[in-house]
């Protein structure tokens, strides 16, 4: 392999040690060949013969995929030179679907859990709130491109108005609150709602851990079993003010612990449910907004004061800045994902969900050398930042990027956001109609 030949593997290698550039091994232990091929192998899709595209270098094609979702597939794959050494400079479109299709999304999925568990616990333990992890679980939408399998599988919304443009897929993700590190996912068909996928998350969560959701995960089906499957598994999340029990100890001004009753459908199909459960209601209203109800787990006030439980919660909107990152930094906003059938959509997202922790891996890494929070990096100045130099790498003699990246540490400055201000963001959008007739595939 000449010096040209860069592949995405020594890339990575390269791209992940800006902060600390004196040791170009360290990104490499992050994702190591071997978790690869453990990945591979567990999921029975290592590749046995030569290929013009083996299945090593197609999980990292789709992990590339993720990274450059403005570029074609055939310049993804020129770009990180993933071709074999002796092979002609150029892999064909149909070559890199068929490679794609080998190898499924399986080994993806395998590799995104080792790395989101790894990972994502890992920065939950850097920053603890009263010796608890912090966690927050929500929902989005992402579009997949308008093919007839895409629909019939994943469907899509439905009003007066018509079928949404684009099939739709349900996505939650359980995320390391401070750091926005996705710790796991699921997904699927529109037609489930967010509580579905959420109880597949549930058994990702460590004890001695407190998850942040917002009150559309408020039930008893969803939240008993959250705290049930672990010792100090709490919850927090925001309740309608009609909400009633009977109150069995009061705390502290609009602090009280209630009892509240398990609705008959509910023990019918979980007859293991307890009959009552108390929760912890606090009452409270900020300056300029409506009264708030939080609900919560964490029933001892001297261990968890209320104030500080009010001011934990609004760190909730970290999970939407998470999701904000993701569709409109990486998907470019209102682009559908690349893959016309079911199963490329899988291992696409999944490759997308390992780009981002990708990205959220160097923020945590830039962070510690300008020592500051996580939060306090610029997604979009790090994301440019590594699809840069992948670009720059492939077309570029090893031996002279640990140079170029130590060079890069004296603009870091330029990474690091002002500090956050307290202030209002309240929900709006702002929808431009059109009379135009809806497009429709010929196959759809």
């Amino acid at each position: 392999m000449t010096e040209r030949d860069v592949s995405l593997g020594e890339s990575l290698d390269c791209i992940g040690e800006f902060p600390k550039a004196e040791d170009l091994s360290e990104f490499r232990r992050s994702i190591e060949p071997g978790w690869i091929e453990r990945a591979l192998a567990a999921t029975g899709t290592a590749t046995v013969r030569r290929r013009r595209l083996p299945a090593e270098q197609v999980v990292w094609l789709v992990i590339g995929m993720g990274l450059m979702l403005g570029r074609s597939l055939k310049e993804v794959v020129s770009k990180l030179d993933l071709s074999l050494p002796d092979d002609s400079p150029t892999v064909a479109q149909s070559s890199v679907a068929e490679a794609r299709a080998r190898l499924g999304a399986e080994p993806l999925l395998w590799l995104f859990s080792k790395l989101g568990h790894l990972w994502g616990h890992a920065s939950a333990n850097r920053d603890l709130w009263r010796g608890l992890r912090l966690y927050g679980a929500d929902g989005t939408v992402l579009w997949a491109q308008d093919s007839a399998e895409n629909r019939a599988h994943f469907g899509g919304s439905k009003s007066s108005r018509g079928t949404s443009g684009y099939p739709l897929v349900r996505l939650v993700a359980l995320m390391a609150l401070r750091s926005r590190m996705i710790v796991n996912a699921a997904f699927g068909p529109f037609r489930h709602g967010e509580h579905y996928y959420a109880a597949e998350l549930w058994s990702s969560l460590p004890d001695h851990s407190l998850t942040i959701v917002d009150r559309g995960y408020w039930s008893a089906p969803i939240l008993i079993p959250l705290a049930a499957g672990g010792v100090e598994r709490h919850w927090l999340t925001r309740a309608m003010k009609t909400l009633k029990g009977k109150v069995i100890e009061h705390l502290g001004p609009g602090d009280v612990i209630m009892e509240l009753e398990v609705s008959g459908r509910t023990r019918q199909t979980m007859p293991h449910f307890p009959k009552r459960w108390r929760v912890r209601v606090i009452d409270y209203q900020r300056k300029g907004f409506p009264p708030s109800r939080l609900v919560t787990s964490m029933l001892d006030a001297k261990r968890y004061p209320a104030q500080e439980i009010i001011a934990l919660y609004h760190e909730r909107w970290e999970l939407e800045t998470a999701f904000a990152e993701l569709k409109t930094k990486m998907l470019t906003s209102r682009t559908p994902l690349r893959s016309k059938t079911v199963e490329g959509v899988e291992q696409e997202i999944y490759g997308l969900l390992i780009a981002y922790n990708l990205i959220r891996l160097q923020i945590e890494r830039v962070a510690d050398a300008a020592n500051v929070k996580p939060t306090r990096i610029s997604f979009l100045a790090v994301y440019y930042m590594i699809c840069d130099e992948w670009l720059w790498s492939a077309c570029s003699s090893p031996g002279a990027i640990p140079k170029h990246l130590r060079d890069l540490e004296g603009r870091m400055a330029h990474f690091i956001l002002p500090a956050r201000r307290d202030r209002s963001c309240p929900r709006a959008v702002k929808v431009k109609m059109t009379n135009y007739p809806r497009k429709r595939v010929a196959n759809a």
